[in-house]
């Protein structure tokens, strides 16, 4: 199984000494069965007071910081070693009831699978349906896993990928009449279209490997990364990258999957300073095979995969940087910002902060 490494930094620039509040990470992969964790270091600095991780409503590993100095940059250094193999569906895979559409799913995963069956978006054109139920034509056998490739490869064939930095997503119609957007666009248009077919849908946060010496560079690579699972009885939660046109979890580390993608967002947190204290944010990513081969059975830096125990999360080794910069004096009249590390496609360049929430105090 293949060894891949990730360098995720993010760091945020004032004009003078600031104060940051409490910081929300989606860093850290969950170990699942086709991936991993054998090392994670996560690097801050200044050092916060507190530093923890728990599992948030959808089994994902959220690590909060909470701080009491003051500095002039807030950086973000997160760092993995994660173990991945390849799962890709089969037509086999599928329980025989659910590899021709449409299908009903069993009355328990029914009723756990009611809310990521749902849409989400306003569809009153009715435009989303029309394009899903468009690829039930082309497949008269009513293979459930050709409708769901098809989707998945239309979209890269005829979409045009086009890297935003701005927060949020396009409403999944606008992407259809644009046949524009980033990855995190593509993911919320095909989730959409996958619950308009009545078919259980979740929104996937993480990176890609992108190789590109061999010619199979993969868009979205740099950056942050974002694609679908679709539950199907007997294969699990399966993965589609439409981005990427990728079936499976090929080259595809997985760090959360959410219902929705506002609850998958890598890093959020708020500053108390004046508004034009901000000089702003810089992200990068890196992805790359492990240049030595980590023989499965080796310690490792992951306690969880070192003793077999499931997510013990209070053991999970985080490792931080001691603070650079002293204390400043409060200013008389501050206000406080929210700001987030992009979810996706935040490539390493200048970003602007998100000032959408501000408040006095």
């Amino acid at each position: 199984m293949p060894v891949l490494t990730v360098e995720h930094v993010t760091t945020y620039q004032y004009r003078r000494v600031v104060g940051f509040g409490e910081h929300r990470m989606m860093f850290r992969p969950r170990d699942s069965a086709d991936q991993r964790v054998l090392d994670w270091q996560l690097v801050i600095v200044p050092k916060p007071i507190e530093l923890r991780s728990v599992l948030d409503a959808f089994g994902n590993v959220l690590t909060i910081a909470r701080f009491a100095g003051r500095a002039k940059e807030l950086r973000f250094e997160n760092r993995l070693t994660v173990d991945h193999s390849t799962v890709a569906p089969t037509h086999e895979s599928l329980s025989p009831y659910a590899r021709t559409w449409p299908f009903t799913y069993d009355q328990d995963d029914a009723a756990d699978l009611a809310r990521v069956r749902e849409r989400h978006y306003d569809d009153p054109d009715h435009v989303v349906d029309a394009w899903a139920r468009g690829f039930l034509h082309a497949h008269a056998n009513g293979s459930t896993l050709d409708l769901l490739t098809d989707m998945t490869r239309e979209i890269r064939r005829s979409f045009t990928y086009s890297a935003r930095y701005e927060e949020g997503v396009q409403e999944p119609a606008r992407t259809l009449a644009l046949r524009n957007g980033t990855c995190r666009d593509y993911a919320v248009l095909m989730m959409e279209a996958v619950r308009a077919l009545g078919l259980a849908a979740r929104f996937v946060s993480g990176y890609v490997y992108s190789p590109g010496a061999d010619g199979t560079a993969h868009v979205g690579g740099g950056s942050t990364h974002a694609w679908v699972e679709v539950f199907l009885p007997g294969a699990g939660w399966t993965e589609f990258d439409p981005t990427n046109a990728i079936i499976g979890s090929r080259d595809l580390i997985r760090v959360a999957s959410v219902r929705d993608w506002h609850q998958a967002v890598p890093l959020a947190g708020t500053w108390t300073g004046f508004p034009a204290d901000s000089i702003g944010m810089t992200v990068s990513v890196k992805v790359a095979m492990h240049k030595q081969e980590v023989d499965e059975g080796a310690p490792s830096g992951d306690k969880a995969a070192a003793t077999g125990r499931p997510d013990p999360i209070a053991d999970l080794p985080v490792s931080t940087a001691p603070s650079g910069a002293p204390p400043a004096r409060e200013k008389a009249q501050v206000v406080t910002l929210q700001k987030r590390d992009q979810p996706a496609d935040a490539a390493a360049t200048r970003l602007p902060l998100n000032r959408s929430t501000l408040s006095a105090v």
